[in-house]
């Protein structure tokens, strides 16, 4: 039987846990942070490993959902919840989630594409336009930082992209 989306994310999390946020094989040295949301109609609690750029004092996120048509279930709920959490290495961080618009977009866009030609591949796969969202740390998470690219990829300025 076939691995199922919810089979492999199942176990990305737990390495990431297991690991204190490293995951190997693909996600060798992509920065990953595990995104917590609340589903917009059922209500349950979901977690998905995410792809990340450190922003200014936050995150930045993207929703390309590998170039499918629709953007995947978890922006809906960050849409709806915009109040979260995301786990970080071993820190669990209180977030605010809310999508770039206009040019504000159109510079994360370009600065995510820069690190993750992948990105831009799944943009040309798709109609739609693939939301770029910021995460801000609430008041109550203060003093945390950022991981840099050398802190997360074990001093690689750029991850490099597994095939």
């Amino acid at each position: 039987m076939a691995e199922t989306v919810a089979d492999y994310n199942a176990k990305v999390i737990a390495e990431f846990r297991a690991n204190s946020g490293r995951v190997g094989d693909i996600w060798e040295e992509i920065p990953l942070l595990l995104l917590h949301h609340t589903g917009a109609k059922s209500g349950m609690r979901r977690v998905n490993p995410v792809a990340y750029l450190p922003h200014d004092a936050g995150y930045l996120i993207w929703a390309a959902n590998g170039g499918a048509p629709k953007n995947p279930a978890w922006y809906h709920n960050l849409m709806t919840h915009p109040i979260t959490r995301i786990e970080l290495g071993r820190e669990t961080i209180e977030v605010v989630a809310e999508e770039a618009r206009g040019d504000k977009r159109a510079h994360l866009y370009a600065r995510a594409t820069e690190h993750y030609p992948q990105l831009a591949e799944a943009a040309r796969k798709t109609t739609r336009v693939i939301p770029m969202i910021v995460l801000t740390p609430r008041a109550s998470s203060r003093g945390f930082r950022a991981s840099s690219y050398a802190d997360r990829a074990g001093g690689s300025p750029r991850p490099r992209i597994g095939a």
